[in-house]
């Protein structure tokens, strides 16, 4: 752009096909992430625990710390979290996932573990983003366990008064 009167083409609409094909380029489909074994790699967090997470695709076996689901979360509830991303695409039976998990509780566990999968999925197949990202299965939960403050019995619990 030289002076003015290009600006005022460009406004116009006369100079608007370049504008249009550099836009092509910004929307062009991701490349999935695959490693040489076939699998996609994603690392979920929720709370203090932390899920390194695998995906291949398979009959739909998932292994945590190298043990069946049914065995490491038997909760049904904890199962049902772990399987949600599966059923929100569609996928329920073909990927096998294995995962290492470490740190807080199962229900932080199982959340890290769900969204492991979820940023998985999203690398196999980025055409599936935008359903999970509607779900809601791609965002970290950043709720964590307030501090203990000096002076208090717990993070917001104050000692009993006494008036006498």
């Amino acid at each position: 752009m030289a002076d003015l009167s290009d600006l005022k083409d460009i406004v116009e609409g006369t100079d608007a096909a370049p504008a249009a094909g550099a836009g092509e380029t910004a929307a062009a489909p991701a490349e999935p992430k695959i490693d040489a074994q076939g699998r996609s790699y994603a690392t979920g967090k929720r709370k203090n625990a932390i899920a390194r997470v695998w995906i291949k695709p398979g009959s739909g076996k998932i292994t945590v710390n190298g043990r069946e689901v049914e065995s490491y979360f038997a909760r049904p509830v904890l199962r049902m979290i772990i399987n949600q991303p599966f059923s929100q695409v569609e996928r329920e039976g073909q990927y096998d996932v294995v995962a290492t998990v470490t740190g807080g509780g199962l229900s932080g566990q199982a959340g890290a573990v769900r969204h492991g999968i979820s940023k998985a999925l999203t690398y196999y197949e980025p055409a599936l983003r935008g359903t999970l990202k509607s779900g809601g299965f791609l965002t970290r939960d950043a709720r964590v366990v307030e501090r203990k403050k000096y002076g208090r019995r717990k993070a917001r619990r104050s000692f009993q008064f006494s008036k006498r």
